[in-house]
């Protein structure tokens, strides 16, 4: 596979997993240049926000792009990709070093550098799905209300502690359940149907499985299906019960409450009375009416050999 890999631009963000990633960008690429060439593998390392989809968007010459770094830096990755034609777009590797590793979980990428280029450089290149969202982009996760609001929570306490991981999304959600436990309400057509009201604390839009570092809220989402998984938390729930779902949604376990709703559809319209939390990929985004579509099998995306998501 290291050959068909074909001239590989490393986009790293230095300040993952609190300025870790820096060594880890110098690590991989050392490894990738010792398989390919010295000549084969260039590195470029972020300096800030959006600068990853700025570098995916103009590189030229590459065939490859690996983003390094977490779901954020690979969201911005994404980004740049889906924003030039499909016959001009690299294939996309990931080498996951960041707090989450949501994207990484759904496609069964090591975490280890060393494994994680030993992968890229083994791995086949699948054809997977990536959502869009009102001109954003995302390729695992999509969600509105409670769901957003401890994503957000989550992502202000590791900027201001440093710390990571899933303990700290659990903080964030116990925080969130107690103070921001709230119904928005709703009008929602799915692949063109109807429109229907109702009123939803949780609203996700899930390409693969996972959120929050390893919630698994859809459990059969895949990839490359060609449609989301959509689960929605309906109102009445008492502080009691959404602590318990909370608990279970860890394993995938909360489905079988009756206040969730398990959909599926390519193409949504969601119109909320008033602006929810809301999260992409992890990042914020903001409004109260989002258009929501599917991009069957539009970016190839290099995960283990045999690994299927559908």
């Amino acid at each position: 596979m290291a050959e068909s890999l074909g001239k590989i631009l490393v986009i790293a963000n230095p300040a993952a997993q609190s300025g870790r990633g820096d060594k880890a960008a110098d690590q991989a690429v050392k490894l990738l240049r010792e398989a390919c060439g010295h000549q084969s593998v260039v590195l470029a390392k972020t300096a800030g926000p959006h600068h990853a989809t700025d570098i995916a968007e103009r590189a030229s010459g590459c065939n490859t792009i690996v983003a390094l770094g977490g779901d954020g830096v690979i969201h911005e990755v994404v980004q740049g990709l889906m924003k030039r034609t499909s016959f001009d777009r690299p294939t996309l590797g990931i080498i996951p070093v960041g707090s989450g590793n949501d994207l990484a979980r759904s496609l069964a990428l090591p975490t280890q550098i060393a494994e994680a280029v030993r992968v890229l450089l083994s791995a086949e290149a699948l054809p997977l799905d990536v959502g869009w969202v009102n001109d954003n982009y995302f390729i695992e996760t999509l969600s509105f209300g409670l769901d957003a609001a401890i994503a957000l929570d989550t992502m202000e306490r590791r900027k201001k502690t440093g710390r990571a991981g899933t303990l700290l999304y659990v903080e964030a959600g116990l925080h969130q359940l107690r103070h921001n436990l709230k119904a928005y309400a709703y009008q929602a057509s799915f692949d063109g149907s109807q429109p229907q009201c109702g009123q939803s604390i949780t609203f996700a839009v899930q390409n693969g499985p996972y959120y929050g570092g390893g919630f698994k809220i859809c459990p059969d989402a895949c990839l490359d299906d060609g449609v989301f998984d959509i689960c929605i938390a309906h109102p009445p729930v008492t502080l009691p019960k959404a602590l318990m779902i909370f608990a279970r949604a860890k394993n995938g376990n909360h489905v079988s409450s009756e206040n969730m709703e398990l959909l599926s559809a390519s193409a949504l319209h969601v119109e909320f009375d008033e602006e929810p939390p809301a999260q992409v990929d992890g990042e914020k985004i903001t409004g109260r009416t989002f258009d929501i579509r599917l991009e069957h099998a539009a970016l190839r995306v290099i995960a283990p050999l045999g690994m299927r998501q559908s």
